[in-house]
């Protein structure tokens, strides 16, 4: 199995930062509201898990799991919903939690798919943004990091299943 050496690009205390101002950003804006709280899987979860303990604010939290890029380092430009939420959010408060928004793909498929299911509000907290990808135009109402175009690992994000251990965000060095 070959191995890659990730070129650490976000560090673990750059990360605990930024998800702290966040929270505090999110709690500030649904003062006195209930939350859904989505996080779109796989990439997502670590970044959820340490963005839900900084809102301080009551939440419900569901999963969501969309694929457009199986093993490949580039999306296939086809989006596929592999595993739905569970709970109704019509008329309630919805925050998607997603790892990067690079093409805005995915996140135009997921808001496509919220918007008929009437929810109150939707906003997108996303870790990463690379805008230089950007084909489908989306609001990231809390970001994390904008970043190049490089392809990304570790802190969630993985490179055919691996790397998601990583505490850093890292550049996948492909030896190239």
């Amino acid at each position: 199995m070959e191995l890659y050496t990730p070129e650490a690009l976000i560090t673990e205390d750059e990360i605990s930062l930024r998800i702290q101002a966040l929270g505090n950003a999110i709690t500030k804006d649904f003062e006195d509201e209930d939350l859904v709280v989505i996080c779109v899987l796989k990439g997502a979860f670590v970044f959820c898990s340490d963005l839900i303990k900084k809102i301080n604010r009551p939440i419900s939290l569901e999963f969501i799991s969309l694929s457009s890029y199986g093993d490949s380092t580039n999306s296939s430009g086809n989006v596929r919903l592999e595993m739905d939420i569970t709970a109704n959010i019509e008329g309630k408060n919805v925050l998607i939690v997603e790892d990067i928004v690079d093409t805005g793909l995915t996140i135009k498929t997921l808001m496509d798919i919220m918007a008929v299911r009437k929810p109150k509000t939707v906003k997108l907290a996303s870790l990463l943004f690379k805008p230089v990808k950007l084909k489908h135009p989306v609001k990231i109402d809390y970001l994390g990091f904008e970043i190049e175009d490089k392809f990304v690992i570790g802190y969630g994000l993985d490179y055919a299943g691996r790397y998601r251990e990583l505490p850093y965000i890292g550049i996948l060095n492909a030896g190239n």
